[in-house]
């Protein structure tokens, strides 16, 4: 009976393997037919060289104060594998260093266990580390490729340079890297209406995602009807900006605004007042003088204070640019026409030291204020003020040249 069995199934797999036509008697001819393989699916690979066809694969973002661990836990990774994680590629990443905000994925097996094989962490838009449980635990790092674009971008001024941005679409770093540029030439809380300005610079993007500005090739701002050109040059194995002749963009503050005095008092967060006989921030350098001595401004600028105050005593306060900003504090007077208002050049006398307002005795109370904030005056860099030198000269003319065309280009 079983052997009928057998003999019953090989036809009946015949059969339906391949067709069949019934002949003379009880001879059976087989009728071979096409049989297709079974296909099986294809392999999809990501970007991080992970086949995602055998993987669930679940979206995340970092916690605010999450840890590895936490995220892990679920996932049935141990300490240990952490810890091996970490020892394995300290010199790679340091996982204590993860953001909050931002993304991973977690890549889990299809299979009952779900175990978890790969984690990607993007640290950055270019740096995306793989988190590996299946061959390590060990930790790779994937840097992804970016390009660099050349752009051109021109507008004009209605409101502020930071509007202007917004109105022709540019990117608003650019705002941020022209005021840095042009800090020293133009004052940009003074602009017109009718302002112009064209810039030519690197954005980086990776795919087609912007990772921000990379530099600025070349800009031109035309200020109150006067050309400011910006022509870049590496000397002294730094970058700076130059006009048209060759002159530096930037220039540099005076190192001290008294030419004979000492240092009284230095910059502090917390310091015994010598009246109230209290603890508190002198955010200045104190220079002691005799009565009378004059005080000079450290830099080119305009005066948008002249007034006495109860502490400060009579005080001139001088902005610069759009970035710094000058106090001198404590005066016995002012200098010839100083008012707010006025434009001084670096050296001007604008008052005398004296001892007015709180005060023990006559000094300066000298203050530096950068983007609003108070900075330590003796440690504030003054920038390179030095001309294209000989050697450069011939190099920088054809620079110029070919920046200024690509400029009025557009």
């Amino acid at each position: 009976m079983n052997r009928l069995h057998c003999v019953l199934a090989i036809i009946l797999s015949a059969i339906i393997l391949y067709g069949c036509t019934e002949t003379d008697g009880n001879v059976i001819t087989v009728q071979e037919v096409e049989v297709h393989d079974y296909e099986t699916p294809k392999q999809i690979t990501d970007r991080y060289g992970i086949d995602t066809t055998s993987y669930e694969i679940i979206n995340g973002k970092v916690k605010r104060n999450q840890f590895l661990s936490e995220i892990l836990d679920d996932y049935n990774i141990s300490y240990n594998d952490i810890e091996t994680l970490i020892r394995n590629s300290g010199d790679v990443f340091d996982v204590r260093k993860i953001r909050a905000g931002n993304n991973y994925s977690l890549y889990l097996k299809k299979d009952t266990a779900r175990r978890l094989e790969y984690m990607i962490y993007e640290h950055d838009i270019i740096n995306h580390y793989i988190l590996d449980f299946k061959e390590g635990p060990v930790i790779r790092k994937m840097e992804r490729p970016a390009r660099l674009e050349l752009k051109y971008a021109r507008g004009s001024i209605k409101t502020s340079l930071w509007d202007a941005m917004f109105d022709y679409n540019i990117n608003p770093v650019i705002a941020s890297e022209l005021s840095e540029i042009y800090a020293w030439s133009i004052d940009f809380f003074g602009l017109q209406e009718g302002d112009m300005f064209k810039v030519i610079y690197e954005e980086e993007y990776v795919d087609t995602i912007s990772n921000g500005v990379n530099r600025i090739v070349a800009a031109c701002f035309n200020h109150a009807g006067t050309e400011f050109y910006a022509i870049p040059l590496i000397q002294g194995g730094e970058e700076s900006f130059y006009d048209l002749d060759g002159n530096s963009l930037r220039k540099a503050f005076l190192k001290a605004p008294l030419r004979y005095s000492r240092i009284s008092s230095r910059y502090s967060d917390s310091r015994l007042h010598p009246i109230l006989r209290i603890r508190r921030p002198h955010h200045g350098v104190d220079y002691a003088a005799p009565v009378g001595t004059p005080v000079q401004s450290i830099g080119d600028g305009r005066i948008i204070m002249q007034e006495y105050q109860s502490g400060s005593g009579r005080i001139v306060k001088i902005r610069h640019n759009s970035v710094y900003t000058t106090a001198y504090m404590h005066l016995s007077g002012y200098g010839k026409d100083i008012n707010v208002g006025k434009y001084v050049k670096q050296g001007d006398i604008i008052g005398y030291v004296g001892s007015s307002g709180l005060s023990t005795g006559p000094h300066l109370d000298f203050r530096f204020y950068k983007n609003g904030y108070a900075v330590d005056p003796l440690q504030v860099d003054a920038p390179p003020v030095e001309p294209v030198s000989e050697e450069n000269r011939e190099k920088y003319e054809k620079i110029s040249k070919v920046m200024v065309q690509l400029i009025d280009s557009f």
